[in-house]
């Protein structure tokens, strides 16, 4: 029989004679439950924010991207779809051509870049879902983001003033001038689109092959190519990425989604991080209250240490209980603050009671390695102080 064991159980379950005692335990069991539930409680807000930041990246960033290793451009584009499309873990891919260009719009005028793209992009990237206004469609017509539109104050349909898209020619090899230093085209609108602040102020999105002509590249030219996975690919992007990258890597890199965003990405891992180190750092603080708790505790049962000793326990075994009841307090309080940040959650993600802007809910996710970080985090400091706490016990009942 676990003797030291059995007797912790029964300090921890038991009352005391005196109501000071029972109320310094009361104590220790409400902070540990509310730090293990405050700690839960922001890691799966900042795990909600985290997804909501990470959404937007999938409406604008493929799943792969395949990009230039030197230079601007691609080339052979349509044989390297063609052969990434063959390959099992992909749904789609659809070239893209990119350059900055300055736009006009009456006596308005904005640089912006114009995006050229495949009548299959919308595969790739759920560009339809954020249509503001209008139908998608780039064959000879263009999509303008919300933000450029208001800029240049353009309206969509095709009897409305078309906008001028001007790049600069390339210096020819031998040539000092030009008459017109620019070629420029005329498009009018068919939607506006938004997805947010940057992208809505960034691109006019239009036909490849029309964006090929203004800017006098090849047709087989592309600077990059927007790849996505099926539901056998997305389970492991990196696998199709370098899949894809061994053909030719001298001539092109293929980068996850997670690459194309590597700072966004490393900034909220970085502020995970640190909240977590925050919130652990108050819930140490307020876990060594436990220390203070369980020395009153060891006071108030230190009459009973003559009869654990004629019983035959040692001062190692008195150690033992003290050490198991206040693991005990910790652990009782952290999973009941489990309960309660898990309620608060779900609470949230129901009926979204707590909201950031009119009609929108604080995002936040219900996570299990949240929930497992909070176990083992309340687990090894409850242990701890506990130590902490029966090293003194021993010291007392000497």
């Amino acid at each position: 029989m676990n003797v030291p064991g059995y007797i912790a159980r029964r300090y921890l379950l038991a009352k005391s004679k005196q109501t000071a005692v029972n109320l310094i335990s009361a104590v220790t069991l409400l902070v540990a439950l509310i730090g293990s539930a405050s700690l839960f409680v922001v890691l799966s807000g900042f795990s909600g924010l985290k997804e909501f930041s990470i959404a937007y990246t999938e409406m604008t960033d493929p799943d792969l991207k395949v990009l230039p290793v030197k230079g601007k451009y691609l080339t052979n584009v349509p044989a390297l779809s063609a052969k990434i499309n063959a390959l099992k873990g992909v749904a789609a891919s659809a070239p893209e051509l990119e350059e900055r260009v300055y736009l006009t719009h009456g006596e308005k005028s904005q640089t912006a870049w114009i995006k050229g793209v495949a009548p299959n992009w919308p595969e790739v990237i759920p560009i339809e879902k954020n249509l503001y206004l209008g139908d998608w469609d780039v064959e000879g017509v263009g999509i303008l983001g919300l933000g450029l539109a208001q800029t240049l104050g353009v309206t969509v349909g095709p009897y409305s003033q078309p906008i001028g898209v001007l790049v600069p020619k390339p210096l020819k090899k031998g040539a000092l001038s030009t008459s017109t230093p620019y070629e420029q085209g005329f498009l009018t609108l068919s939607a506006v689109y938004a997805v947010d602040a940057d992208w809505d102020q960034k691109y006019l999105i239009t036909d490849l092959r029309w964006v090929q002509a203004l800017l006098g590249r090849d047709p087989e030219q592309a600077t990059g190519i927007s790849v996505k996975l099926n539901e056998q690919g997305i389970q492991d992007p990196a696998y199709w990425a370098q899949q894809i990258q061994k053909w030719d890597p001298d001539q092109y890199v293929v980068k996850t989604r997670i690459q194309l965003n590597s700072a966004l990405y490393k900034m909220l891992n970085t502020e995970y991080a640190a909240t977590y180190g925050v919130f652990t750092l108050v819930l140490i603080i307020a876990l060594f209250n436990l220390v203070g708790a369980m020395i009153t505790i060891i006071l108030d049962k230190r009459q009973n240490a003559d009869t654990l000793f004629a019983l035959g326990l040692t001062s190692r075994d008195i150690q033992r209980i003290y050490l198991i009841q206040g693991i005990g307090l910790s652990v009782i309080g952290g999973l009941g603050g489990l309960v309660l940040g898990s309620a608060l959650i779900a609470s949230q993600l129901y009926f979204g009671w707590l909201e950031i802007g009119a009609g929108m809910a604080y995002p936040v996710a219900f996570e299990w390695k949240n929930f497992l970080l909070v176990v083992v985090t309340i687990s090894v400091l409850g242990s701890i102080t506990s130590w902490v706490a029966s090293r003194r016990a021993a010291r007392v009942e000497s």
